[in-house]
């Protein structure tokens, strides 16, 4: 900070001693050292508290963009649902519109049909039907094999 050599602090003390005399001096010196603790403890201060009005003013920016963050994706799942409720609405018309209407591609299926058809297909297994000629076992030269 202060360019002062040992040289510069030598002629200061005896201009000092010269000055102030050998009764005074040490009062003195105390008493500057006393000034020069005090004008550090001041500096100090002052830059921790600079310091952290810093980091105080980063962390209010921080906290100002998360908050725009989560506005923008508030936002977006509001944009999102709102969406998913006009899909569920269209499926929920095309469930509810009676058969026959306009754009309807065929008569309205009731969920409890599929699964008594399923049902019955486990009780009642398909009768095997016979195979056609095409299906039926050959020779290796193509011809069709007798199965009998």
């Amino acid at each position: 900070m202060f360019d002062i050599g040992f040289s510069e602090l030598l002629v200061i003390a005896v201009v000092a001693l010269l000055v102030l005399g050998p009764e005074r001096l040490p009062r003195a010196a105390r008493f500057a050292g006393l000034w020069v603790r005090r004008a550090r403890a001041q500096w100090y201060a002052v830059k921790s508290e600079l310091e952290t009005e810093l980091a105080d003013e980063e962390m209010r920016r921080s906290l100002h963009r998360a908050r725009e963050e989560l506005r923008e994706a508030q936002a977006a799942l509001a944009r999102d649902g709102e969406r998913l409720r006009e899909q569920l609405r269209d499926v929920e018309a095309q469930i509810t519109r009676p058969a026959g209407a306009p754009g309807d591609a065929g008569p309205a299926r009731d969920v409890h049909d599929d699964d008594a058809a399923v049902a019955a297909s486990f009780e009642h297994p398909p009768a095997e039907e016979p195979r056609p000629e095409a299906d039926a076992p050959r020779l290796p030269d193509g011809r069709p094999r007798d199965v009998g």
